[in-house]
């Protein structure tokens, strides 16, 4: 069976059969390499002309390319041949034939011609690409076989489709790979020149125009550099003058048009009217003033005569003088003229340039390769301050009052630190208070044992005293002294600086403060204002526990000596002592180098941690308390909810299902003291025995005491008992891990 006709393929039957599905693959004969067609049957069965024939040398020169199908060997590679074609031009005058130029592109990887002609400006004629890629077939009689390596040369005819291609030249990687292929090449020919083109030039050369031309090609600048300003900054002396001083400017060189402009940077309070531009823009002249010139004197364009037709106030036309005589040479000031440092004449006035910006500077460097752009300092030397002075206080009002009335002529409040009071104000369970426990010192007898809570407010630095009723004491207790910010001793009422006040730094426990008159001891502190100060040791080096320990280590000498202390202290070989014990110690051994802050601080970081969980004698109590409070006594209702939900009986129901049904049924206990109540009734499963829990709960059958009022254990301070109730910071001190941190000793 025939196979169909494909383009580009010959007619010819024995032909068609070899050059179709030829399955191929290279081999090696005699160090040459050659195409050895594989014995695979065709389509139909039959095996195709090619494989019955014998093998065939490669067609590239031997020791090029690769083992690889000439395609890929030849791939990118192209031969490019000049050529020229006489085309007839008919019924004109002027020419009979014109020249036409060609690059014939021959690819060597699949045989495909190509033919482009160079475009021609002003000719009038479709160019670009002539013949597309593609295999061109030889002219008749043998039109059944195609254009190969073979058929080109130079200074010959190549016809494609009728039209006659003469070559007269090749590149040099197209003669240096013809002479490999053993192809003998002809000597290069010119190509002739148009005689249209030809008479069109000498055309142009003798004729000049009727006026003198001359191009002013401002467009191409404006295109390029439009939106694209220098900006220098500026300084003009004027100091020398009469009521003169020193003026800072900007100046603004517009490329589009070398144009300048130039603007005053006017500070505060400077009495000049603020005006919007220093120099109008337009070309600055380097020699100014130079004078008035009447309008048309200074031109780009020198006009000898108008001409028109013969309608009156008309103009045709002008004539322009080619000499240009008596034109008036003015120089201006160029982005060349500009650079860091150089003094420049602005109609009279000397003005340096200072410094620029980022773009003038990359500006420069590009055009002009300028590396060195150091700034000069522009702004006058700050002149000197004049100290003012107030007058002293006079006593009434408060002295920030008395101060704003001196200030200005209409006296205004004195502004408070609005964004401390907005950050340090109390909100939700931050109180941003701090609290100490203070005894007041004194030699009255009546007033020894008097107690005292001193409040410090970090939102506006005030401080209050507070003094706890004890009954029976003979003393009113309640306010001591109202919220108000206190000064230092030892000031001067009447004077014209403002006075200090007690900073939130000077206390701490174990220091001193006089507050109006009267001297305070702080002896401790609530457990909110501890745990500031730990967390700002910044600002109170007393609740720096590495501060402190490094005080400690200078203590090394008698290591031996307080490890025997505490062993001999601690009785029961539990390896922690209580805190009173701790502070005996500590102070008797460095001597007065520690204060009782920082005695605190060390005890608060080895506090041998407490048992959180309370007991069960504390719970039921504090829960009958809320029960009764709020008459809560539905229990068999929720004992008949776990019935319900207890599917197997077995009278055991998850915690979590109990907490459900307690939350549903709104028991009136707080999530605390349920999540605790459930934590002791679990069993190791995590199962809760409903009947016994409501029970417990069930105050009246099952009613237990009042939960008493727990005494706090007093603390002794340099050895004197307090007369009230004061919790002692922590109860038990790991004094092992403390030597050990500290000493580096370990347990013997």
């Amino acid at each position: 069976m025939a196979l169909p006709f494909l383009p580009g393929h010959s007619f010819k039957r024995n032909v068609r059969k070899e050059r179709f599905h030829k399955s191929q693959h290279w081999g090696f004969c005699n160090n040459v390499r050659m195409l050895v067609n594989e014995d695979k049957p065709g389509i139909g069965g039959e095996l195709l002309l090619g494989q019955k024939m014998k093998p065939k040398y490669s067609v590239f020169p031997k020791g090029m390319g690769t083992d690889a199908p000439s395609w890929v060997a030849f791939d990118k590679q192209v031969l490019s041949f000049d050529a020229y074609l006489e085309d007839e031009v008919a019924d004109k005058s002027q020419e009979n034939y014109r020249i036409r130029r060609y690059k014939i592109y021959f690819y060597l990887e699949d045989d495909t011609i190509q033919v482009n002609e160079p475009e021609l400006k002003n000719s009038g004629l479709p160019q670009g690409t002539f013949i597309r890629r593609h295999r061109i077939s030889l002219p008749p009689p043998d039109e059944d076989q195609f254009y190969t390596l073979y058929h080109f040369n130079i200074s010959i005819d190549v016809v494609f489709y009728g039209r006659t291609f003469k070559i007269y030249d090749c590149d040099t990687f197209t003669k240096n790979f013809l002479k490999k292929m053993g192809v003998k090449l002809n000597p290069p020919g010119q190509c002739p020149e148009d005689p249209y083109m030809k008479m069109r030039r000498e055309k142009l050369d003798f004729v000049e125009p009727l006026r003198p031309y001359e191009s002013f090609d401002t467009l191409k600048q404006f295109l390029n550099y439009d939106r694209k300003v220098l900006r220098f900054f500026c300084l003009w002396d004027d100091s020398a003058s009469l009521f003169g001083d020193r003026r800072e400017l900007i100046l603004h060189y517009f490329l589009s048009d070398d144009t300048i402009e130039i603007k005053e940077v006017l500070p505060h309070n400077t009495g000049r009217n603020a005006m919007p531009l220093f120099l109008q823009r337009g070309k600055l002249p380097k020699y100014g003033p130079p004078g008035i010139y009447q309008p048309g004197e200074v031109t780009d364009r020198i006009v000898l005569n108008v001409y028109g037709g013969l309608v009156e106030n008309r103009v045709d036309g002008y004539l322009l003088d080619k000499y240009q005589l008596g034109k008036l040479n003015q120089e201006f000031y160029k982005d060349s003229d500009l650079s860091i440092g150089t003094t420049i004449n602005v109609w009279g006035r000397k003005v340096l340039l200072c410094d620029c910006d980022e773009f003038t500077k990359s500006y420069y460097k590009t055009k002009y390769g300028i590396e060195n752009f150091t700034s000069i300092q522009c702004k006058a030397p700050p002149p000197p301050k004049i100290e003012r002075k107030f007058p002293p206080y006079t006593g009434f009002g408060s002295e920030e009052d008395s101060l704003r009335s001196c200030i200005g002529l209409v006296p205004t409040p004195h502004k408070k630190n609005f964004k401390k009071f907005v950050e340090k104000d109390s909100y939700g369970n931050i109180s941003n208070t701090l609290r100490f426990f203070a005894k007041l010192i004194t030699h009255e007898c009546a007033d020894v044992d008097r107690m005292f809570v001193i409040s410090y407010f970090l939102s506006d630095d005030t401080i209050s005293v507070f003094e706890p009723i004890e009954k029976n004491s003979g003393i009113t207790g309640g306010r001591f002294l109202k919220r108000i910010r206190v000064k230092k001793p030892g000031q001067e009422v009447f004077k014209s600086e403002l006075s200090e006040y007690i900073k939130v730094e000077e206390l701490y426990i174990g220091a001193k403060v006089n507050v109006n008159g009267y001297l305070f001891l702080l002896l401790n502190a609530d457990e909110y204002t501890l745990n500031y100060m730990e967390q700002n040791s910044d600002k109170f080096p007393w609740s720096n526990i590495e501060l402190v320990l490094q005080k400690l280590k200078e203590e090394k000498s008698k290591s031996r000596e307080i490890k025997q202390v505490f062993t001999a202290a601690d009785c029961d070989q539990t390896k922690m002592v209580d805190y009173n014990t701790f502070r005996d110690i500590i102070m008797s051994l460095t001597v007065g180098k520690l204060t009782d802050h920082e005695v605190i601080t060390i005890a608060r970081h080895y506090q041998v941690p407490e048992d959180t969980c309370p007991d069960m004698n504390v719970l039921i109590p504090l829960a009958h308390q809320q029960l009764k409070k709020n008459s809560f006594e539905d229990f068999e209702r929720l004992i008949a909810n776990c019935v319900y939900q207890d599917r197997e009986k077995k009278k055991v129901l998850p915690s979590k299902d109990i907490k459900r049904l307690c939350k549903s049924s709104r028991l009136p206990l707080t999530d605390d003291l349920l999540v605790s109540l459930l934590s002791r009734f679990e069993d190791s499963e995590g199962q809760i025995n409903y009947e016994s829990f409501f029970c417990a709960l069930n105050w009246r059958i099952n009613p237990v005491p009042e939960l008493e009022a727990t005494l706090y254990i007093k603390e002794r301070c340099e050895d004197v008992w307090l007369g009230m109730p004061s919790p002692i910071p922590v109860k038990y001190i790991n004094y092992l891990k403390l030597i050990k941190d500290v000493f580096g000793l370990e347990e013997e």
